[in-house]
């Protein structure tokens, strides 16, 4: 099914702001992605493919999720004015920094977002891609992990309240933590995170038995998978499990985060993945027919992360590159990040006696979540 109509979010206002030099969050991934969609032909400006302008959050739809405090705490110290008090909301930290266009770029990614969901609701986007968006770990009261205004879950309770039955699929390599407090007990979203153990990568959450409290039971799903997992193993566990949920839950909407920190050589991850993974649960996703609101997420190769956000745009537009030979070429197995000839990544396989390892490992978790899960929504193995 081809989508009638997507968004890319973005704008030049949005790409002139930068966290400081020393971060490996680059906020220029972005216009990178729409430098590599316009050179493959990807990118147009019609009815069909559009660019979207984000513009800021009101204070009203911030308050939908973090508090006052905390929002006021966010205006104080982007203006240089910084108490002791913040850094118990984690501001000021090597990962949360603090600098000058904090809030004005925060603001505007979550508002990136937002406009995300407006358009959907709106029915003038099937898809809706926010690559500046994705700041799962953000509590309501706390910063985490580069993210300071959590727009997923904004957005999805922006969804939630126009009476949408929203499943939020995250597919970054960290744990979706502040996205799943969010909805800890609440059955209209249902989150799903499928990331990295927290054995081995931050935030040190998202295991199998974090299945949601109260009405929310079950609305809450983690597959944690094991460091040097790969596409085959990912693929194994997205498939045992993924599917069975999204035509069980039958939602309105599907909300995508996709973090290209799942690619090998990821300086802050542990996974051994390549975008070829995109290639399999993009096309599935797409064609089930609803309305998709995706964002962006983590990533700290920037030229990885935008290439691959620029296959998700494709597949998503279910559309195909001018030259087709980009889409099978290049990728982060060449030993340089620099490549820029394709969209895909080479293939990697994984030597024998560590596959082994991890197929078990992963076939655990497997059994366990769907012993978790399954039940409560009544899907037979």
């Amino acid at each position: 099914m081809k989508p009638s109509a997507a968004a890319f979010i973005h704008s030049k206002e949005i790409q002139q702001y930068q966290y400081p030099p020393e971060s490996p969050f680059k906020t220029q991934r972005a216009s990178m992605t729409k430098d590599i969609l316009l050179q493959n032909g990807l990118y147009t400006n019609d009815k069909d493919r559009f660019e979207e302008p984000p513009r800021k959050a009101k204070d009203e739809e911030i308050l939908l999720f973090h508090t006052k405090p905390y929002l006021e705490a966010l205006r104080r110290v982007s203006a240089g004015n910084m108490t002791a008090q913040d850094l118990f909301m984690g501001l000021g930290t090597g990962d949360c920094p603090i600098f000058s266009d904090l809030y004005n770029y925060a603001s505007l990614a979550a508002g990136g977002t937002i406009r995300a969901a407006e358009l959907i609701l709106e029915n003038r986007a099937q898809v809706a891609f926010n690559p500046s968006g994705g700041y799962h770990h953000a509590y309501s009261s706390e910063a985490g992990g580069f993210c300071y205004i959590n727009d997923v879950a904004i957005a999805c309770t922006i969804l939630k309240n126009a009476g949408k039955k929203v499943f939020c699929l995250d597919i970054d390599a960290h744990h979706g933590n502040g996205t799943q407090k969010a909805f800890i007990d609440d059955p209209a979203v249902f989150t799903l995170s499928m990331h990295e153990s927290g054995n081995t990568l931050f935030p040190g959450s998202g295991f199998e038995n974090e299945i949601g409290t109260g009405k929310g039971k079950g609305f809450c799903t983690n597959i944690p998978v094991p460091a040097g997992c790969d596409d085959d193993l990912y693929l194994l566990a997205y498939r045992s499990i993924v599917p069975k949920l999204l035509e069980k839950f039958k939602p309105d909407v599907l909300v995508l985060e996709i973090g290209m920190d799942i690619l090998c050589g990821d300086p802050l991850t542990n996974l051994k993945m390549t975008n070829n993974v995109l290639t399999d649960i993009l096309p599935q996703l797409r064609d089930l027919g609803i309305p998709i609101l995706a964002t962006g997420g983590g990533g700290y190769t920037p030229s990885d992360t935008a290439r691959g956000w620029a296959l998700s745009w494709s597949i998503l537009c279910d559309i195909e590159p001018d030259n087709p030979m980009s889409l099978g070429m290049g990728g982060v197995f060449l030993g340089s990040s620099e490549w820029d000839a394709g969209l895909k990544d080479m293939h990697y396989y994984t030597p024998a006696p560590e596959k082994e390892q991890l197929f078990d490992t992963i076939n655990k978790t497997v059994e366990l979540v769907k012993k978790n899960i399954f039940p409560i929504h009544g899907i037979a193995d």
